[in-house]
C-alpha cells in the first residue's frame, strides 16, 4: 500500500511541478512590470522605453545551443522590421556578462540585449526553460509566450507574428 501511495504522490506532483511558473511571474495577459534592463551591446533602458510599439522579448544564455542557433534568424527579424512595425531584443542570463557579449560580438548580434544576471527578469518572464520568446503588445502586455527555438524570419512565423500584434508587415525581401 506505501509503494502505491508513494506512486500516486510522485505521479500527481510532477506534472503539477513541470508546468510551474516562476516566482514573480507575468503571466499572459498581464503587463509587464517596470524593470532595469543592464545593457550588453547597447545602454541601460527600461522596459518603459519600449512602450508604443509591439516587442519581441527573446531570453537567452550563450551556453543553451537552442538559443545560439535560432540567434541569425532573430538578428534577420529584427534587421528587417526593428524599430518599424516592432522592436527585438535579447535578454541573457549568463551569469558571466563577457560570455554574453562574445557570443553577441561572434554572432554579429545588432539588436539591443540586456544582461539579467541576479534572475529578476527570468522569473518575471517566466524563463524556466531557454529559450523563451515573448510577445507583448505596443502597451505593454504579454500576448504569448514561445518555448524553444524557431526560425523567426520564414514567411510562416512572420505571418503568425502578424496575427498575435495585430498588424500586417512589409514583406521585404530578404
Amino acid at each position: 500500500m506505501k509503494v502505491f501511495f508513494l506512486a500516486f504522490l510522485l505521479l500527481s506532483v510532477i506534472p503539477a511541478t513541470a508546468y510551474a511558473g516562476t516566482p514573480g511571474e507575468v503571466m499572459i495577459g498581464s503587463y509587464l512590470r517596470e524593470a532595469t534592463l543592464k545593457g550588453l551591446n547597447r545602454k541601460t533602458r527600461q522596459f518603459s522605453d519600449f512602450k508604443g510599439k509591439p516587442l519581441i522579448i527573446n531570453v537567452w544564455a550563450s551556453w543553451c545551443g537552442p538559443c545560439r542557433s535560432e540567434m541569425a534568424s532573430l538578428e534577420r527579424l529584427a534587421q528587417r522590421y526593428n524599430g518599424k512595425q516592432f522592436n527585438v531584443i535579447g535578454i541573457s542570463t549568463d551569469d558571466y556578462q563577457h560570455a554574453a557579449e562574445r557570443l553577441i560580438k561572434q554572432s554579429g548580434i545588432s539588436f539591443e540585449n540586456f544582461l539579467d544576471s541576479k534572475l529578476l527578469l527570468e522569473n518575471m518572464l517566466g524563463a524556466n526553460t531557454i529559450p523563451l520568446t515573448i510577445l507583448v503588445d505596443a502597451d505593454g502586455r504579454v500576448l504569448d509566450k514561445i518555448r524553444g527555438a524557431y526560425e523567426w524570419d520564414t514567411p510562416k512565423t512572420i505571418e503568425a507574428i502578424e496575427q498575435t500584434f495585430h498588424i500586417k508587415l512589409t514583406q521585404q525581401k530578404k
